[in-house]
């Protein structure tokens, strides 16, 4: 790797250790339906968003609520202490759309119909509010 990068690289990986966040790759769901489920808790409390995902009749929402727990302790083994009730919020939370698989379904007379199984990736932001006032 050449200076330039490394040095590039070592100012990103600085920039992430203020931020607290997860990641999920490759979620085997399209990301219209995921995006569905993230912009129900976009800027939520972080209790209140586990809420909603819990009741939520969505099967995405499983995979987000998990996502949010796994955010929620980064954020508390980066901080060394236990988040309390109503101090974390979700910050940013975005969709991305990942690898599609094609496959082929036999279709009449001979033909084949392309299939596209889609993924995404999600990542999701936490932080308190104290931090977002500074």
């Amino acid at each position: 790797m050449g200076a330039r990068k490394h040095i590039a690289a070592q100012a990103r990986k600085e920039a992430q250790k203020n931020l607290y966040f997860a990641k999920l790759n490759g979620c085997p769901s399209s990301p219209r339906k995921m995006r569905y489920v993230v912009d129900m808790i976009r800027g939520m409390e972080v209790n209140r968003a586990l809420g909603v995902l819990r009741f939520s009749n969505k099967q995405a929402a499983a995979d987000v609520e998990k996502l949010l727990r796994s955010a929620v302790a980064n954020w508390e083994t980066k901080n060394d202490r236990k988040a309390e009730d109503g101090e974390l919020f979700i910050t940013k939370v975005y969709v991305d759309e990942g690898v599609t698989m094609k496959r082929m379904r036999p279709a009449p007379q001979g033909r084949g119909y392309r299939i596209r199984k889609r993924s995404n990736h999600v990542t999701l932001f936490v932080d308190a509010k104290t931090n977002d006032d500074k």
